[in-house]
């Protein structure tokens, strides 16, 4: 969003909290499932399965986005983005999300609108809709999404159902937010779309249910590092989890001129950048289509080799580290 326009918004205290949601809301359609939107104290979604995945997530200002390097919309986009990607690694089909959003009072309206913005046009990539949420004062942004995901008959792909003997597949791309970040972070112009994938990653929409219709045995979105994520399935299913550099050398491609003009290695961004939100699965038979193989699964004990030897470089985030 324009400077200028920012400037000549009124701010969220000017608006007023009602008139401000008022604006939020207006002209917005809501796909099907979504039968009662903004405007009573609650929301009414339809689930055909009777069953609802549902999964909450945070977005903290200069914790999990700047305002410095991402616009509002982008933001938006982002928080959506993430969110859904929790349902699809369960292997069911977004219908809604519920928006909580907290700014400081001087807030030009028109960043709160262009950040709704950004969150419907997501949103409607996935043909789910905003159901409801909420508007607070607060010293600083703080996006919080709680989304909704319909199963559509079929069972919930775990973390804990990988077993020996199954392959690894991955849906989506690696490294690339990683490589984003470090170019935003040590001002290094160029790579124009590692950048901007850093901003607003590009989940592998639809490709978790396709998983789960292909016999999925276990999944899980990447959005800690590829280490870190498979660490949790290995543990919740008692396996071995061996991943090839060879099955991912098209993602350390794609990062090693970033990798090279930052000086580090590009297989941390790969193995343990996360924030692209690819999907990875384990299939008994064969990788459904959209999926790629890129390791195998062992007999336990619970543990991720890469080659077959231990990972010795950057694993993943972790909320309540430095």
């Amino acid at each position: 969003m324009g400077e200028d326009v920012a400037n000549q918004s009124p701010t969220l205290e000017q608006s007023g909290e009602f008139a401000v949601i008022a604006r939020l809301v207006r002209d917005r359609r809501q796909p099907a499932a979504v039968s009662l939107g903004p405007g009573d104290d609650g929301a009414v979604v339809a689930t055909r399965d009777g069953r609802t995945v549902v999964s909450t997530d945070m977005l903290v200002q200069d914790r999990h986005f700047r305002l410095d390097w991402s616009t509002p919309y982008d933001v938006g986009r982002k928080a959506i983005a993430q969110n859904a990607a929790d349902i699809e690694a369960m292997g069911a089909r977004t219908t809604a999300f519920v928006v909580g959003f907290g700014a400081p009072g001087t807030t030009p309206t028109a960043e709160a609108s262009a950040l709704v913005d950004g969150m419907w046009d997501e949103a409607e990539r996935l043909g789910a809709g905003i159901a409801g949420g909420d508007l607070v004062s607060a010293p600083q942004w703080v996006v919080s999404v709680t989304v909704l995901g319909d199963l559509d008959g079929l069972a919930p792909v775990l973390r804990s159902g990988a077993r020996p003997d199954s392959v690894l597949a991955v849906a989506g791309e690696l490294g690339r937010s990683a490589a984003g970040y470090e170019l935003w972070r040590n001002d290094i112009e160029g790579f124009a779309e590692l950048r901007r994938r850093h901003l607003v990653p590009q989940p592998p929409y639809g490709a978790g249910a396709v998983a789960a219709a292909g016999g999925a045995l276990a999944m899980i979105d990447v959005s800690d590092g590829l280490i870190s994520d498979l660490r949790h399935v290995a543990e919740a299913s008692g396996v071995g989890i061996d991943v090839s550099t060879a099955a991912l050398s098209a993602d350390f491609d794609a990062v090693s001129g970033a990798a090279a003009a930052v000086g580090v290695d590009g297989w941390d961004w790969v193995l343990g950048g996360g924030e692209d939100h690819a999907l990875v699965a384990c299939f008994g038979g064969q990788v459904p289509v959209g999926w790629r193989v890129i390791g195998r699964v062992l007999d336990g004990p619970a543990r991720v080799l890469v080659d077959g030897l231990d990972w010795t470089g950057y694993a993943g985030w972790e909320s309540f580290a430095g």
